[in-house]
């Protein structure tokens, strides 16, 4: 599924002529393990709401969305847009776009079903760049507080912040928060599936998922930065496709 949705993706953006493509690449691995574990109750949030064009790549291949429609991706009137909306995509469970705002509003729904004593957890995925935002520090601070262990948070660590405020240690910052932390792989699905289902009753779970931003298309991961918000011409899309297609 991981190289269709890829192939997807891929389609949107030169169809749409924008998107964040390298950052919808590099969490591919990331919502197609939640795939492999979820329970019917179970909802993913994706924080990092920029990266949209995985998550609907994803719908497509479990057949909620048609795949003509991503074509329609940031057209006016479409559905599909430049960040997620729950009120035009029914499996979109959270509106967000702004970074560090998916991650306050998972913990609040996870602790909601903990005081109703509802079944579900919620997989919060958030980008490397949104742990420079107060609200994701302040939000664990909580999740930790209430020991909210129905919440499970993946960092895409994709390095798209080293340009910015740097990160160090992420593993250890989360550690002294109280959380329990597992470090992993972000393009291996069976670490990746392991770690989601590794949860305490005692504290949150933190992912760190070591990913590429592009992953998939030599030419993004080496020149992150400058496809971060830009779509292929028709060569690059018939360069990018043949690539995707040998694999």
């Amino acid at each position: 599924m991981t190289n269709k949705i890829r192939k997807h993706i891929l389609d949107s953006a030169y169809y749409a002529k924008h998107g964040h493509m390298p950052s919808a690449l590099s969490i591919v691995e990331i919502i197609c393990a939640f795939d492999t574990i979820r329970n019917p109750e179970d909802i993913l949030v994706l924080s990092k709401g920029h990266g949209c064009l995985a998550y609907y790549a994803y719908l497509v291949e479990k057949g909620t969305i048609d795949k003509d429609e991503l074509k329609t991706f940031g057209k006016k009137g479409s559905r599909l847009g430049g960040h997620p909306d729950k009120n035009k995509v029914k499996e979109v469970h959270l509106s967000t776009g702004s970074l560090g705002q998916g991650l306050p509003m998972a913990v609040g729904s996870a602790l909601a079903r903990k005081i109703m004593n509802k079944p579900g957890n919620f997989y919060c995925i958030i980008g490397d760049g949104e742990c420079n935002e107060g609200s994701i520090w302040e939000s664990i601070q909580i999740a930790v507080s209430r020991k909210i262990n129905n919440l499970v948070c993946i960092v895409d660590l994709n390095q798209s912040q080293i340009r910015s405020l740097q990160l160090n240690n992420l593993y250890n910052k989360f550690t002294s928060f109280g959380c329990n932390v597992i470090e992993v792989d972000g393009h291996d699905l069976k670490q990746l599936s392991l770690a989601m289902d590794s949860r305490t009753k005692e504290a949150p779970l933190i992912i760190i998922a070591n990913t590429v931003k592009g992953k998939g298309l030599n030419k993004l991961e080496n020149d992150m930065f400058a496809w971060h918000h830009r779509a292929p011409d028709d060569e690059e899309y018939n360069e990018f496709k043949k690539e995707l297609n040998e694999k």
